[in-house]
């Protein structure tokens, strides 16, 4: 199956527009889609949503922890009850958007730093799952950590998901920064199509990374965040011809 590319966008809130969604949409394949905890309301959620549809995109639910003024990307002590809880509720309001739109959705893609702690922490790991197979949806991941270990174990698909916007620490974290400055592109697209080639990627101490994956992440907050996404799906496009 061919690598996809997919983003995380409607992270707009009320007057506050954030992301160049519509000038990304037409480069990737999959959207993730912001759920109202993080980012979005409702009608940056029925707009985006509505957006997919029209350019035949997938369309995915962009879950995080209750932490707006964040964006996400602070740690909260949730309990594995109280994530899986949050995250279905999230889901569920997607779903509902897209049934009015007449699509359905395609997967789970969580967000932020929630991401990263439930790589490490199984019962996180295992909420996150639950959630995603709630709804008979794939889990969206970073592969060979406690986040594919707990989809397996409840019985839910597992995608694996390389970043070609951010850089890998030497255990294989992700350092996922409070907000994104503009993307060096000939990095991002040398470092992925490393990635797609031989399936490696250089964490920031030089230590070289394996990495299994099915579909790349880009992020809607860089400044150059359409220029990403162009030249990631050149890459793709290119390296899978």
């Amino acid at each position: 199956m061919a690598v996809t590319l997919n983003c995380d966008m409607g992270e707009s809130y009320g007057h506050w527009r954030f992301g160049d969604d519509a000038g990304i949409m037409p480069f990737v394949d999959c959207a993730n889609i912001a759920c109202g905890f993080h980012a979005g309301d409702p009608m940056t959620m029925m707009r985006t949503v509505e957006l997919a549809v029209r350019e035949g995109k997938k369309i995915g639910a962009h879950p995080s922890l209750p932490d707006r003024e964040g964006f996400g990307r602070r740690e909260m002590r949730l309990s594995p009850d109280e994530l899986r809880s949050a995250f279905i509720y999230q889901i569920g309001a997607l779903a509902g958007f897209a049934r009015a739109a007449g699509a359905s959705l395609h997967h789970v893609k969580p967000h932020g730093i929630i991401y990263g702690m439930a790589a490490r922490d199984v019962a996180l790991a295992t909420a996150m799952a639950e959630a995603a197979k709630a709804f008979d949806l794939p889990l969206f991941g970073m592969a060979g950590t406690l986040q594919e270990q707990a989809a397996r174990a409840v019985g839910a698909r597992f995608v694996g998901e390389f970043f070609a916007d951010l850089t890998y620490g030497a255990s294989g974290e992700l350092i996922i920064p409070r907000s994104h400055s503009a993307v060096d592109l000939q990095k991002a697209a040398a470092r992925l199509e490393r990635a797609l080639r031989d399936g490696k990627v250089e964490a920031v101490d030089g230590t070289v990374l394996d990495i299994a994956f099915q579909t790349v992440c880009i992020h809607s907050d860089p400044p150059n965040a359409r220029d990403v996404a162009a030249a990631m799906r050149r890459v793709l496009d290119t390296v899978q011809r």
